[in-house]
């Protein structure tokens, strides 16, 4: 028998169709199928393919805020009551959440800021406060902050099996905000904005630092933000809680390779 087929065609089994035999060979038809070349090289395709699905299957599973799993406790809620002689506050925060935003202040700019940090961060947030508004917005704006930090701290508990880290830069026409967080237990705040306006509305936008500090502190989070490019008040806060509401889900979300361990050499993060 003799096939007239140089060397390098007979070195892969996928060449054999290429054969052609001489008088009295007749050469079998191969399947098309990846899994008919050879018995071994099928079965590693197969388990290959079985694994890729298994895989796809398990990260496209994800709830709520995208978390490609979830705790077996259930969702993680924090929930705060705050009062003092200026204010009366009380927040309840779901990580793992749908977005939903039931938010009243007293203060209707906040309550829109606070809108997008439930919407972006698909995070569920109540927030009811009354406070000495008559006076003006700082005390309210600060316990509402305060509240929501607190919230967040008792929601993420121990913090194990979560990304730790989240980073995004969002737009909002001409303005462009990049934040960068860290839920490490030690509380920072870096602020860059350049908000050319004193008010938005009847809004102090000197309020939008303080709120950060103040959600910084009780928290225990590091927290970056820098302005890239604004010019309109508005848009550069709302681009801010929307980085902010972003960056935050992914610090808070589930990491499947870490699985359930604390993100951290130390083994450990917490405030003290």
């Amino acid at each position: 028998m003799e096939l007239s087929s140089s060397p390098r065609l007979l070195s892969s089994p996928t060449s054999l169709i290429l054969l052609k035999p001489k008088v009295g060979f007749r050469v079998p038809q191969i399947s098309s199928s990846p899994f008919h070349f050879h018995p071994s090289v099928s079965s590693l395709k197969l388990i290959g393919r079985m694994e890729f699905n298994r895989t796809v299957c398990c990260a496209s599973s994800s709830e709520g805020n995208g978390s490609p799993m979830v705790p077996s406790s259930g969702s993680r809620v924090g929930e705060v009551k705050r009062v003092t002689k200026e204010t009366n506050v009380s927040v309840k925060i779901n990580l793992d959440g749908s977005g939903i935003a039931d938010s009243n202040t007293g203060i209707p700019f906040l309550d829109h800021m606070l809108d997008q940090l439930s919407s972006h961060g698909v995070f569920d947030v109540h927030v009811r406060a009354t406070g000495d508004i008559h006076i003006d917005d700082h005390h309210t704006n600060e316990d509402v902050a305060l509240a929501i930090g607190s919230a967040l701290l008792n929601a993420l508990g121990d913090r194990k099996g979560i990304y730790r880290f989240g980073d995004f830069s969002a737009p909002l026409d001409e303005a462009l905000i990049h934040v960068s967080l860290d839920l490490s237990g030690r509380p920072h705040l870096s602020y860059d904005l350049q908000i050319p306006t004193e008010r938005v509305g009847t809004y102090d936008t000197q309020l939008v630092e303080h709120f950060f500090q103040s959600l910084v502190n009780t928290s225990g989070m590091t927290l970056h933000i820098r302005q890239l490019a604004g010019k309109n008040s508005h848009h550069i806060i709302e681009a801010t809680f929307k980085a902010f509401a972003r960056a935050l889900r992914q610090a808070t979300e589930y990491d499947p390779r870490r699985l359930g361990t604390v993100p951290s050499s130390k083994g450990v993060l917490s405030r003290t």
